[in-house]
């Protein structure tokens, strides 16, 4: 396995990888058109815990698996939270899992954010579509514990307003917590009165100390190029700028290789990885 400098740490893995444990679907939420948030608990009732940024490998029995980011609340890990998309034939099956199914989990596997380390400086979250969803666990680690922190901005950009995640989470995070929720959308018909635009042009903007900032980006990979860039013209050290590469996972564990992106397995050595690990590799036209 390779070591990699720079990288989030890897937390700790489940005893045998490989064994789907039992959960069961306790509550069922449809989010936008296209995503929904599942809310899941272990059928033998032992918590599964994870660190904010971690994806587990969801199998919906007889349909197949998929990676997908948790989007729950790292202090809560008795009660598992997976948003997901319905992009093929697994992903259908899993949002249409309806309360009181059963589904398989695997995980959690992968690097985590590493709030902590920004503590004593100001945070900002650059998120574009469901991308959020992997960058809640770390927003509510930041809310849980807003003391230790400067300024906190979400930046956050969607297709359209139909397609904004986690309404009232932006709401009640701007409104409890000060944080500093600028929202942009690519498509602003009807009654928008919002910002349209990129989302990295929500980073020009700035209103951050960029020296003593630690950057949390996660999205499209196209999107997360252009705003670490962004976010590199204002100032922000490679090494406190994380990208969530989340890609073709099929194992969990660096064995399948179908993650591979040069020397690391983003299942092990990802999915969160510093911009200076990265900046090499982001200059490709192709990842």
């Amino acid at each position: 396995m390779t070591a990699v400098a720079g990288a989030g740490s890897r937390a700790a893995r489940p005893r045998d990888p490989f064994l789907p444990r039992p959960f069961v679907v306790r509550r069922h939420r449809q989010d936008t058109r296209d995503t929904w948030t599942l809310v899941l608990e272990p059928v033998d009732g032992v918590p599964m815990p994870f660190a904010a940024g971690q994806f587990t490998m969801m199998q919906a029995f007889g349909a197949g698996e998929a990676p997908i980011s948790i989007s729950g609340d790292p202090a809560r890990p008795a009660v598992l939270e997976h948003t997901i998309r319905n992009v093929g034939a697994v992903t259908r099956a899993l949002v249409h899992a309806a309360p009181g199914a059963e589904l398989g989990i695997r995980g959690p596997f992968g690097t985590g954010w590493e709030v902590s380390s920004g503590r004593g400086g100001d945070v900002v979250f650059v998120a574009g579509g469901i991308g959020l969803a992997p960058l809640r666990p770390a927003v509510l680690e930041v809310c849980a514990d807003r003391a230790s922190y400067g300024r906190v901005l979400l930046l956050y950009g969607a297709r359209t307003p139909e397609d904004i995640l986690f309404g009232d989470d932006l709401r009640r995070w701007a409104a409890d917590h000060a944080v500093d929720v600028q929202v942009t959308v690519d498509n602003g018909q009807h009654a928008w009165q919002g910002r349209v635009g990129l989302v990295t042009q929500l980073v020009e903007r700035g209103g951050f100390d960029a020296v003593n900032t630690l950057a949390l980006v996660c999205g499209p990979e196209v999107m997360m190029r252009y705003a670490a860039m962004a976010l590199r013209a204002r100032g922000v050290p490679p090494a406190r700028l994380r990208l969530s590469m989340e890609r073709n996972m099929k194992c969990g564990v660096g064995l399948c290789g179908h993650c591979q992106l040069r020397e690391y397995f983003l299942c092990v050595d990802g999915p969160v990885l510093t911009y200076d690990v990265l900046e090499p590799l982001m200059a490709r036209a192709e990842l």
